[in-house]
């Protein structure tokens, strides 16, 4: 009977910890018609990235094929590409964090409790300690990808959207390409134009 109750914790677990993988999207918008905004330009953040240059998360051709992902996805909306006369500007910034976890897992054995049919001394299983126990660290590195829409006549921000999922360093390009689009998708679900 235990071992019926500790397999259902365990697949709950695992169920459990695919939506935690999986990638946060979250967005704001202003108060603004973006029927009126016909045009785009890329505008560089003002804010340098957390990491250096040297990871294959944190590269340049990372930051290309984010860029190429967000015209394609403001183009799929009507929008032009001007880079003289722009109505809006578009920036983005990536940071990267680096998320511990610790795994320590339950230790059982002969311990202290209330027994059945061998008395009141009877131990039964519970918890127990035998020295030091085992535990595992798991290493796993964010990259939050921030997206800003400012209005270019007056510098008003007009819409952020955020997503933090995840990084791959050892991926293959085709692979980086894939995720990159993925992120900036989901992104621009609720781009309100």
């Amino acid at each position: 009977m235990n071992m019926g109750r500790i397999l259902i914790g365990l697949g709950t677990a695992v169920l459990l910890a695919g939506p935690a993988a999986a990638q946060k999207v979250s967005y704001d918008v202003g108060n603004t018609n973006f029927e009126s905004l016909n045009t785009f330009a890329f505008k560089n953040s003002p804010v340098a990235n957390s990491t250096t240059d040297t990871s294959g998360y944190d590269s340049p051709l990372i930051a290309e094929r984010t860029q190429e992902a967000i015209a394609a996805q403001l183009e799929a909306r009507g929008l032009k590409r001007d880079d003289a006369h722009p109505d809006m500007y578009v920036s983005m910034r990536r940071t990267y964090k680096t998320n511990y976890s610790t795994y320590v897992p339950p230790e059982w054995g002969m311990g202290y409790g209330w027994g059945w049919g061998y008395g009141p001394y009877y131990t039964g299983w519970g918890s127990w300690q035998l020295g030091t126990p085992w535990y595992s660290v798991n290493e796993r590195v964010m990259g939050t990808l921030v997206v800003d829409v400012v209005n270019a006549a007056t510098g008003q921000l007009l819409w952020r959207g955020v997503a933090e999922k995840h990084v791959h360093e050892h991926a293959r390009p085709e692979e980086r390409i894939e995720r990159v689009n993925e992120e900036v998708n989901k992104i621009f679900d609720k781009f309100p134009r």
